[in-house]
């Protein structure tokens, strides 16, 4: 069900006041009561108005800060001396029974003018210099137009009037100097007003224009004897103090944030305003105490003048316009840039509580990005930025704002009352990079890492600076970890990732010729993960005791669909230096537990081995995943055999201890790949919890052949065997080093003698079936 929204806290009194305005407006016309009550009524509803619009702006100075509540307190103070002068009147009518002029009452008037007036020249925010200038020689053109033509229409006849009282004299021409005083600057304030402020400014204006139009008539009507208190032009004064007391309220509210960058460009009414009184004084003057030619000649010139004037004008704003917008643009996407997309975030934030939205961020940045720039050239990388942004715009609802925040990194900013608005912006994202970028006429897929966060109404605490920040952590740890290409942010998990990407050396750039195929190469191999298309073959273990299959070990795939089957070491390279270790590693332990569990099922209990990367043994969480991993399949842990190489031991003992005891303790074996391709020490050997040692195949190639080599690799077998830790032979080819190894106990062997790498529905065929180099042994002993 739909949800109506709250009315505005200013709503309800402001409704009572014009109801009250439009009682009075009635007692007036008809007369109610008689002249007596008449009066009372008009005196005393006059003053009441006054204290209400008081009331309103000293609670508007109480919720503001700085220079608005000073502001308001003036306002406050000024409509205060407008009630003490209404009362003051009201006791001399209504007591005193005489209707002094001048009175006590005009110094109380006059100073609410002054007040009043004071009150509205604070209310602009701050300017530049040229501003402030161009609104000095509007307000000198409006007011000398009104002057002018005031004197013509009324200060002329009010001078005559009273040139024979000084005091009164000065007070007829003070209170219509001070009304276009008023006007001047109300009309100024409201035409140079931006959004935020512009509701409260317009009310005042229109509050400020009425009075004054209310003081003229009531000027003109004491001129011609024809006022009397309960006149309906009383009605104007009430209606003014109404607006005074509904802007007030109104300001109590929260505004919402200017626009960035728009402060020099006038808005259309500070174009037109200057004029039209000119216009009217030109025209209306001339033709009043003008004779002859000149009483037509001079307005149509005047008419002309200020047509001429507002086209230059108009143009004017019309290339501040354009210059501001290109200010708030990135030149090289079109879209926003970083401190138009921060303005617009920080809007939407302090308008999300009213309007009852979430406001989420996503932010997006391209993974290989600096190898475009770094092989290809800038022309490349700006082609591909400008045609990143394009992307990207095609993915955004209207009202959605998409930037390029800095180099290639993006933003989206979307509200909306549902929450869920950014993973649909996100699925958006990642369909539209599925599709190849043409950069310098050939085809590459770039990938994108995105983090999204969101802001609900119900997290007051949750600023635009925390929201940004929030989406860029969760970006981060989406392209560091490539498990994932979308990371959401959230306070449990994402305030502290744990992964960080692994230290690798710098990769030597390569030539420009061959930068745009690595590029190539390395956007399939993305695509290629992410679809789950590497594929796990298995390489027989054989038992050399028995003959039969002792296990397989997991290699890597990729079926290119151009290049054809490529072997790991013609793309591993790509894996380590990109950060895609973590995903090649939980893809090939999910298909290698998976094919395992579909030979369990088929009464074949298999162990496995996987070779693991250096980021995934620095992660202390690993042994609990691949036990979780078990026992969603239904497999034990001795079927699982973890493979590290003896370098990345060496190096890193005291990091990958913790985890190895781990795993030691939860039944998952511990392997030494390529054991003896370093001739390093044997320490770890004694240190480390090893079920296995694999020895490299270039340490076994001349046991048949080379008896120092023969004589090393006996004294490991022997050693490892005391330490009761089994001993593999990688790379076996022929039938003699077989036939040595037999004889010396190595324990298992593994290479194209036995079997090459094959998929998991050939490896069932190895089962029970002892193989021919077994047979040939048993049958010379």
């Amino acid at each position: 069900m739909r949800t109506r929204r709250p009315l505005p806290p200013a709503a309800l009194p402001t409704a009572l006041s014009i109801v009250a305005c439009a009682i009075l407006g009635l007692w007036l016309m008809f007369g109610w009561g008689g002249p007596s009550v008449v009066r009372l009524v008009d005196s005393v509803g006059l003053a009441v108005f006054a204290v209400y619009a008081a009331v309103c702006a000293v609670a508007a100075a109480r919720s503001a800060h700085g220079r608005q509540r000073k502001t308001w307190a003036i306002m406050a103070a000024g409509l205060t001396a407008w009630a003490g002068g209404e009362l003051t009147w009201a006791f001399y009518e209504l007591v005193l029974g005489r209707s002094p002029y001048p009175s006590p009452a005009d110094v109380l008037y006059v100073a609410a003018s002054l007040l009043i007036l004071t009150a509205m020249v604070q209310f602009p925010r701050a300017q530049s210099a040229h501003s402030r200038l161009r609104n000095v020689v509007d307000a000198l053109i409006v007011a000398v137009a009104l002057l002018a033509l005031m004197w013509v229409l009324l200060l002329d006849g009010l001078y005559e009037a009273n040139r024979g009282d000084a005091i009164a004299l000065t007070l007829a021409l003070l209170y219509p100097l001070l009304d276009i005083a008023m006007i001047v600057v109300a009309v100024l304030n409201a035409s140079a007003s931006r959004r935020g402020q512009r509701i409260v400014l317009l009310l005042l204006a229109a509050a400020a224009a009425l009075m004054a139009l209310s003081d003229m008539v009531f000027a003109y009507l004491n001129v011609t004897d024809d006022y009397a208190t309960g006149a309906l032009v009383d009605v104007g004064w009430a209606v003014s103090l109404t607006l005074f007391g509904a802007a007030a309220l109104l300001s109590r509210q929260p505004a919402s944030t200017p626009p960035l960058g728009r402060d020099d460009v006038p808005t259309w009414a500070s174009v037109w305003v200057p004029y039209a009184p000119l216009l009217i004084a030109g025209t209306v003057g001339p033709a009043a105490v003008l004779t002859g030619p000149l009483q037509i000649g001079v307005p149509i010139l005047m008419v002309l003048v200020v047509v001429r004037q507002s086209l230059s004008a108009w143009q004017n704003k019309r290339l501040l316009e354009a210059a501001a917008e290109r200010a708030l643009r990135d030149p090289l996407t079109g879209l926003a840039n970083g401190p138009l997309f921060f303005d617009r975030l920080t809007h939407a934030m302090a308008l999300r509580g009213r309007d009852g939205r979430s406001v989420a961020v996503v932010s997006l940045d391209l993974d290989d990005f600096k190898l475009v720039n770094d092989t290809l050239g800038h022309h490349a990388a700006d082609s591909l930025l400008a045609a990143t942004g394009e992307r990207i715009a095609e993915c955004i609802r209207p009202g959605d704002t998409a930037a390029r925040i800095d180099g290639d990194a993006f933003a989206l900013l979307l509200e909306d009352r549902t929450e869920n608005s950014h993973a649909i912006a996100a699925r958006r994202l990642l369909d539209a990079f599925r599709r190849p970028f043409v950069v310098d006429g050939q085809d590459m897929f770039i990938h994108p890492s995105i983090g999204t966060a969101v802001a609900s109404p119900t997290e007051p605490d949750v600023d635009a600076a925390l929201l940004l920040r929030r989406a860029d952590s969760a970006m981060r740890t989406a392209k560091h970890s490539r498990s994932v290409q979308v990371c959401v942010f959230d306070t449990a998990t994402m305030t502290s990732p744990r992964e960080s990407p692994e230290r690798l050396a710098a990769a030597p750039v390569p030539r420009p010729s061959e930068g745009a195929a690595r590029i190539r190469l390395l956007g399939e191999l993305r695509q290629d993960i992410d679809r789950r298309a590497l594929q796990v073959v298995y390489q027989p273990k054989i038992d050399l005791g028995t003959g039969h299959l002792a296990g397989v070990e997991a290699l890597l795939r990729w079926p290119h669909a151009h290049l054809g089957t490529l072997h790991p070491d013609t793309f591993l390279p790509l894996v380590r230096q990109h950060g895609l270790m973590r995903p090649v590693t939980d893809l090939v332990i999910a298909q290698s537990l998976d094919d395992v569990a579909r030979w369990a099922r088929q009464g074949i209990r298999l162990p496995v081995a996987i070779n693991l990367f250096a980021p995934s043994l620095r992660d202390t969480d690993l042994p609990d995943t691949l036990c979780a991993a078990l026992q969603q399949r239904g497999l034990t842990p001795e079927l699982l055999t973890v493979e590290i190489t003896e370098d990345l031991v060496l190096s890193e003992v005291s990091t990958v201890t913790t985890v190895l005891q781990r795993l030691r303790q939860l039944g998952i074996r511990i392997a030494i790949d390529d054991f003896g391709s370093g001739y390093s020490a044997l320490s770890y050997l004694r240190d480390l919890p090893i079920d296995e040692i694999k020895l490299d195949r270039h340490f076994i190639a001349h046991v048949t052949t080379n008896p120092k080599a023969a004589a090393v690799v006996e004294a490991v077998i022997n050693l490892t065997h005391t330490l009761d830790i089994t001993v593999v032979a990688e790379g076996v080819e022929d039938a003699e080093t077989a036939t040595w190894l037999t004889d010396h106990r190595c324990d298992v062997a593994q290479g194209y003698l036995y079997g090459r790498p094959t998929t998991a529905d050939d490896i069932p065929g190895f089962i029970d079936v002892p193989s021919a180099t077994h047979i040939a042994v048993q049958s010379r002993s």
